[in-house]
C-alpha cells in the first residue's frame, strides 16, 4: 500500500492555462521514469488553478521525486502566479491497479 503522497496546488499566470495543462501533461512522461512514484496525477480544478497528486510507498521515493525533474520545472517555470503549494500528506487507503 502507498503510505505517502503530495497534493500540490498551482495557479496559471493570466493567458497561460493552456500551457500549464500541457506542462503537466508532458510531466506524465517523466514520472513515468521514477521507480519509487506509485501513482501520479495532473488535474485541473478550475479555470486557471491546476494540481497535482502522487502517491509513494516510503519516503525515499518521494525524497527521490522532490528532487527530480518535475519538481525542479515547477519550481523554474514562469507559467505560475506564484509558487506552488506543495504539502506532504500520509494516504490513508488506496485502490491501485496492480
Amino acid at each position: 500500500m502507498t503510505t505517502l503522497g503530495l497534493l500540490v496546488q498551482l495557479e496559471a499566470k493570466p493567458g497561460r492555462e493552456d500551457e500549464v495543462a500541457e506542462f503537466l501533461k508532458a510531466g506524465q512522461a517523466l514520472v513515468a521514469q521514477e521507480p519509487g512514484t506509485m501513482a501520479w496525477f495532473g488535474v485541473r480544478m478550475g479555470p486557471s488553478t491546476f494540481g497535482i497528486f502522487d502517491a509513494f510507498d516510503d519516503a525515499a521515493g518521494r525524497d527521490a521525486h522532490l528532487s527530480g525533474p518535475v519538481a525542479e520545472a515547477l519550481m523554474t517555470s514562469d507559467l505560475f502566479a506564484g509558487p506552488p503549494s506543495i504539502v506532504k500528506v500520509d494516504v490513508l487507503a488506496d485502490k491501485l491497479p496492480k
